[in-house]
């Protein structure tokens, strides 16, 4: 993967991607806010088209894409496309394949997705267009939160990160479920009839035992169209994708690593002098085939699934992420002021972040810990908890994306510039707020948790 992204490679080794997330939203704010404005807004506009003849694949309604839609249809599809690969990967072998590992983040996840829809309900109640941000505040943002979390790593237990990030994991799903039954509207029967076709496809191509990438991505490709015109948010199909591509290795990695080691037994032994480096190699037919033999054997090794989600998460994370962010935060603080947080959406979506998540998160599992149904996370105990429920507030991406979806910036420009402003001050207040409560209640370095102590002591009393 490194080789292939040269420079992002070299960029991971001083930069995180949640920092160059920040620094993506940041630039976003000022260029929207400076006498490039009026250019940076314009340039979302600007048509995208992949055309053959008199058909174009970036189309919606017999319309081009804009360079924005293009960044929120097709690019926000690839990144449900990763997080659908993690999710399928949790449920099989990951936190959530286990389901007592997997309870107490999912409750958790409940909790933060039904009690900031409350908190925005209670806030709007009773404006109908207002309403539609309602789930706005629901998801967490997987890259900021473990992020900030990344600054107490050595402070902090090992089962209160899994937690945080399963249940952003757990979120995102529910985000997705959100996104195809909230935000569609108009249903075009034919192209839902050739999408279900294509999920049938990609369905019996992983019954087969079909592993050939180039054939999920190119029938993917399909489906992304058609559910584009069909009218279920195209972004979906990503997720479905994901949830088709093979997780397993039909004849186990002991009959490709025999094969390999079979292959080099017949490949020859070269010495390679100091003087030889610099001189071209030239192989033999047999011994290009042989490499190639190797080259297929190991490929195996790799499951379809865990090798695009390898293969997605430095171009998620260094490209489509920034990019989504800049193309998206920008907002046009002229006529804006603070004061919008004192009322309607940007009201709704401050406090659904900062308090109702916290609340949501925080409730749910005391909740369940009370009915015996899950325990606290090994090493954690409530103040240190609820600091990693503060974190959960931190709501970014997904939130941006459902703000869009929510609030059409040709007919609600208003409330969606509100919405952005909730969701960068409740994204901040949320990580400020989190981040000093960690600092606070984080056992010190050096410190053992007093879990961990009275565990010691009752094996001790054993």
């Amino acid at each position: 993967m490194q080789n292939n992204y040269p420079f992002i490679s070299m960029l991971r080794k001083y930069v995180s991607s949640s920092v160059l997330l920040v620094i993506a939203t940041v630039a976003a704010l000022v260029v929207a806010n400076s006498s490039w404005g009026d250019l940076y807004r314009s340039v979302w506009e600007l048509p995208i088209a992949m055309s053959i003849g008199g058909f174009n694949f970036f189309s919606h309604g017999g319309h081009s894409m804009s360079l924005g839609e293009f960044i929120n249809d097709y690019l926000m599809a690839v990144f449900f496309l990763s997080v659908g690969l993690e999710i399928k990967r949790e449920v099989l072998v990951g936190e959530l394949s286990n389901i007592k590992n997997a309870l107490a983040p999912i409750i958790g996840a409940c909790g933060g997705m039904i009690v900031p829809v409350i908190v925005f309900f209670l806030v709007c109640w009773g404006h109908p267009i207002m309403e539609r941000g309602m789930a706005i505040p629901m998801a967490t943002d997987i890259a900021f939160s473990l992020g900030c979390l990344s600054v107490f790593s050595k402070r902090c237990p090992i089962g209160l990160k899994v937690f945080l990030a399963t249940l952003a994991v757990a979120d995102d799903l529910g985000g997705i479920i959100v996104i195809a039954i909230r935000y569609t509207e108009h249903l075009d029967l034919w192209y839902l009839l050739f999408s279900a076709i294509l999920v049938a496809v990609l369905c019996i191509g992983n019954w087969q035992g079909v592993r050939t990438k180039a054939f999920y991505i190119n029938t993917g490709l399909a489906l992304w169209f058609c559910m584009l015109q069909s009218g279920i948010h195209a972004t979906i199909a990503g997720v479905i994708l994901a949830f088709c591509v093979p997780a397993n290795i039909p004849k186990g990695t002991k009959f490709y690593i025999e094969r390999i080691r079979n292959k080099l037994r017949h490949f020859p032994a070269t010495v390679v002098t100091r003087e030889d480096r610099n001189k071209p190699v030239v192989l033999s037919d047999e011994e290009i085939a042989l490499l190639k033999s190797v080259e297929s054997s190991s490929d195996h090794l790799i499951s379809p699934l865990q090798d695009l989600e390898d293969e997605l998460k430095i171009p998620v994370n260094y490209e489509i992420i920034p990019l989504f962010a800049f193309a998206n935060a920008g907002v046009n603080m002229a006529g804006m002021s603070l004061m919008n947080l004192f009322s309607g959406v940007g009201l709704g979506v401050f406090l659904g972040l900062l308090v109702g998540k916290f609340c949501g998160v925080l409730s749910f599992t005391w909740l369940g810990t009370k009915l015996g149904i899950i325990r606290l996370p090994q090493g954690a105990n409530w103040k240190s908890f609820a600091s990693i429920c503060m974190l959960c507030g931190i709501g970014f991406t997904v939130s941006m994306f459902m703000s869009a979806l929510s609030f059409p910036e040709e007919a609600h420009v208003d409330y969606l510039n509100d919405a952005k402003l909730g969701i960068l001050c409740g994204t901040i207040a949320s990580a400020a707020v989190g981040m000093f409560m960690l600092n606070r209640f984080l056992p010190k370095k050096g410190e053992v948790p007093v879990e961990l102590t009275s565990l010691q002591t009752d094996d001790t009393k054993a």
